[in-house]
């Protein structure tokens, strides 16, 4: 296995495989509409696939392999997407948002290369969202109120769920943490990004961990980020302490979308100036695309999490590794 599998001494799900079912929609029913509501959001219909080339795909780290394909009827190849960072801002402005309004919607990715575990699986499921926003909007602060609407929509969810199923009810705490990868490097400088990551959450309960993708004081980046999408000093990620998994689990990835300077300086950084020549980056350089906020809740972690498991695939169907599939069978896991 390439990552770490991780069995919780004694562990028994709590929910029969037909109550984990009915649950998981229950709460995808609850946490959307919460969501939906705290940030003024519409629900739109996503791509699952977009055409290779068009700049439209995430590239994540940059280094991870799309699945892509010819099409019968079409010239050049199609690209199953690894997210929706991108197409969330051209929808919105080709449906014609103003500040204030933002959608939001079902997506879901294959991402090949993915390492797998306990939380993480090649198959992705995520609500995504975007909202447009002003100029003077492009602030820390915003960017913290945003945060603590998501996290709120998170223990509103919680809670509901908790009424409904008595033994798995609990607690989390609505009200985030904030530090920056920095300030988290200089508390813990001879620590792993997760190991600064457990070390925080299990002290807090929820943190939002702030600007991701630049080069710390260190010298290393505490994550790797895109340079076209997310402004590294106005992004973050919403941890929430694990008490199954004893471990931080991040349940979304967010941030303010970067302006004409942040994505030229960003692309730079990352020796990415080539990719001007898509039409989307040329969009954000004319000031064409609005400026916007956005981010995406990993649906089967949220699940995974507000039901008590040990592993994503108690709550997803996908594909793993065949040790990794007797060992939990081993330990009492039931992988869909």
């Amino acid at each position: 296995m390439s990552r770490k599998l991780y069995i919780p001494e004694g562990y028994k799900s709590a929910l029969t495989l037909r109550e984990t079912q009915h649950a998981i929609k229950y709460i995808k029913d609850i946490f959307q509409q919460a969501l939906s509501f705290a940030l003024t959001l519409d629900r739109v219909s996503a791509p699952l696939i977009v055409r290779k080339g068009s700049g439209i795909n995430d590239d994540l780290n940059g280094v991870e392999r799309k699945v892509d394909f010819t099409i019968k009827e079409i010239d050049g190849e199609g690209e199953v997407v690894q997210s929706l960072a991108k197409w969330k801002r051209m929808a919105l402005y080709r449906y014609g948002y103003n500040a204030g309004e933002g959608i939001y919607t079902d997506m879901n990715a294959i991402r090949r290369d993915d390492d797998t575990d306990n939380t993480h699986s090649i198959f992705v499921d995520q609500w995504d969202w975007e909202k447009v926003i002003t100029r003077d909007q492009r602030t820390t602060e915003f960017l913290k109120e945003a945060a603590k609407s998501v996290v709120k929509a998170v223990a509103y969810t919680k809670r509901k769920v908790g009424l409904r199923y008595p033994q798995i009810a609990g607690h989390i705490c609505d009200e985030p943490f904030f530090i920056t990868t920095q300030e988290l490097e200089d508390l813990y400088p001879d620590k792993t990004s997760h190991e600064r990551e457990r070390l925080i959450t299990k002290e807090h309960s929820t943190v939002f961990l702030m600007q991701i993708g630049g080069k710390l004081k260190s010298g290393e980046k505490h994550d790797g980020r895109a340079p076209d999408y997310d402004d590294w000093q106005l992004n973050g990620d919403i941890l929430i302490w694990d008490e199954v998994l004893d471990d931080s689990l991040e349940i979304s990835s967010m941030g303010i979308r970067v302006d004409e300077e942040s994505l030229k300086t960003q692309l730079a950084e990352c020796g990415a100036e080539d990719r001007m020549a898509y039409k989307y980056h040329q969009m954000i350089a004319d000031g064409t695309l609005p400026l916007t906020i956005g981010g995406g809740i990993g649906q089967s972690r949220l699940c995974m999490l507000l039901l008590k498991k040990a592993h994503i695939g108690e709550v997803q169907s996908s594909i793993w590794p065949e040790d990794m599939v007797e060992k939990c069978a081993e330990s009492g896991i039931t992988l869909l």
